[in-house]
């Protein structure tokens, strides 16, 4: 069974703004999956606490993505994408 993604509103306006393709994103993705399945993989994953609980951060660059991991059903679910100091606002 194939991974699935859902971005939020707040995302994909992200990505239109700044011009980023969703497939750009979703490799980003894809490279933090495998890094959980075990693969040696140089990415910055943090997992995130209080309001954000359940969520991870993804630093790429600049860019911060907060996404949701549901491993049984295989979805990520993609909430924000923004700039360093307003992906947690």
């Amino acid at each position: 069974m194939e991974w699935q993604f859902d971005f939020h509103k707040s995302a994909l306006k992200f990505i239109e703004i700044n011009k980023i393709s969703q497939s750009e994103i979703i490799n980003i993705i894809a490279k933090v999956i495998k890094k959980f399945e075990g693969e040696d993989i140089n990415i910055n994953i943090v997992k995130l606490k209080g309001i954000w609980f359940g969520f991870y951060r993804i630093r790429v660059g600049k860019i911060r993505i907060i996404a949701e991991f549901n491993f049984n059903n295989r979805l990520v679910y993609i909430e924000k994408i923004d700039w360093r100091g307003n992906a947690y606002k």
